[in-house]
């Protein structure tokens, strides 16, 4: 084994090697800003929301899109270009409406979660029992049966929320509720649900789920207080098919020294159905692909092989880069960083990283030659829904560290 002097010089010729790349990483930034791949990127991720529009998970559209990124990636003259075939859930929202009708009638800006089971065609018209936190609904647990149950919790952050859009229907339905309706995970609303997704318990009753406005959530929380009865009926013509056949998207560009060690860069074609998808995570997607690009544009040949990989079904949990991972942990050793863009497309700080801290030293002098973008900061703690099966297994992995205006944060009107 080696003394910890070896270590310390093996550092110390890793920082003199990293120190050796700032020609290389100017020579990047100012194709990407200056250059003509300047606004490349966007023009690119433009194109393809016009054309296919929303890519919801086992749709026709995404796998236009998938075969599209296929020919666009092969065009781009990128190495192994190639489909990597997944089974991913395919469920359609079909007709939807929740409509107040005591103490008045009032129409509910509303959004059915992903994987949700339907109403009955006539729906279900229920009276409502607000509730502010699952704590709540577990002291309100004798008024449960039979309600509708409108969660009207307050926003802290995006990964403490939105616990209650994806187990509050099982918590509900396990006190015998009929549905659950949750205001939307965001911190503001302009009478704007969200959707996402959900996720149901195999010992608990499905109960249709669909997410409100902050506006509906407030509203029905006021009268609630006051003792006012609410009714609504919610209908939900939501289907469940057979899992369909779709492709993970894979792109390399092939080490010139270590080809079978693997840094992988990843972003998710798949969206929901009730927009475009262009900031989750068609952004993501297409600055990982502008990555490789960029490389590429300047004859660069990294030592290590640069793997892109678009996933697929990931608003359903990650399905595409669940079983990625399934098929490649066999060769897990190969893989020595995984990186997710899936953020936000908002202004970059620096990267999120876990790992050891000698790794982290290391990125902070790779951060260095970013400083003409002035974006130099190493934070702790990565992590993402596609990634998070190697970063289990101990491979470092780095995510985009944005800094997300309180005003757009998540305003993608899906919030996964």
């Amino acid at each position: 084994s080696n003394t910890n002097y070896s270590h310390q010089r093996t550092f110390e010729d890793i920082e003199r090697e990293i120190a050796n790349y700032s020609d290389v990483a100017e020579k990047i930034i100012k194709l990407a800003v200056y250059g003509k791949a300047q606004n490349r990127s966007y023009e690119r991720l433009a194109l393809f929301v016009d054309t296919f529009g929303p890519r919801l998970s086992g749709s026709r559209n995404l796998e236009l899109a998938i075969q599209y990124m296929e020919h666009a990636l092969r065009k781009d003259d990128l190495e192994n270009v190639h489909l990597e075939p997944v089974k991913i859930p395919h469920w359609e929202r079909g007709e939807e409406s929740a409509v107040m009708i005591e103490p008045y009638n009032h129409t509910i800006a509303m959004l059915g979660l992903g994987g949700s089971v339907a109403t009955p065609p006539e729906g279900i018209t229920a009276e409502v029992l607000v509730v502010s936190s699952f704590d709540d609904l577990h002291k309100k647990a004798p008024e449960v049966h039979g309600k509708i149950i409108v969660y009207n919790q307050r926003y802290i952050n995006y990964g403490k929320t939105v616990l209650y859009r994806l187990h509050g229907a099982v918590e509900a339905a396990k006190l015998g509720a009929k549905a659950s309706l949750i205001r939307s995970i965001a911190p503001f609303s302009i009478n704007s649900p969200h959707t996402g997704m959900q996720t149901y318990d195999s010992t608990v009753p499905q109960v249709p789920t669909a997410c409100i406005s902050i506006e509906d959530a407030e509203l029905m929380a006021r009268l609630f207080s006051r003792g006012t009865k609410i009714v609504v009926t919610l209908k939900m013509g939501a289907k469940t098919y057979p899992d369909a056949d779709s492709f993970n998207t894979v792109a390399e560009i092939t080490g010139s020294k270590y080809p079978e060690q693997v840094v992988l860069i990843s972003g998710h074609l798949d969206s929901w159905d009730v927009g475009q998808g262009a900031m989750d995570d068609g952004g993501g997607a297409f600055i990982s692909w502008e990555a490789l690009s960029l490389i590429k544009d300047l004859g660069l040949r990294p030592k290590r092989t640069l793997r892109l990989v678009l996933w697929t079904g990931e608003e359903q949990g990650g399905i595409g880069a669940e079983q990625y991972y399934k098929l490649h942990k066999v060769n897990i050793s190969d893989f020595d960083m995984v990186m997710e863009s899936d953020e936000g497309t908002f202004t970059p700080t620096g990267l999120a990283f876990t790992g050891s801290l000698k790794a982290r030293c290391i990125m902070k002098g790779i951060m260095k030659h970013l400083k003409l973008l002035n974006i130099t900061n190493v934070f702790e703690g990565g992590g993402g829904t596609d990634i998070n099966y190697w970063i289990h297994e101990g491979i470092p992995d780095c995510v985009d560290h944005l800094n997300s205006d309180i005003q757009t944060e998540k305003m993608h009107f899906d919030s996964s």
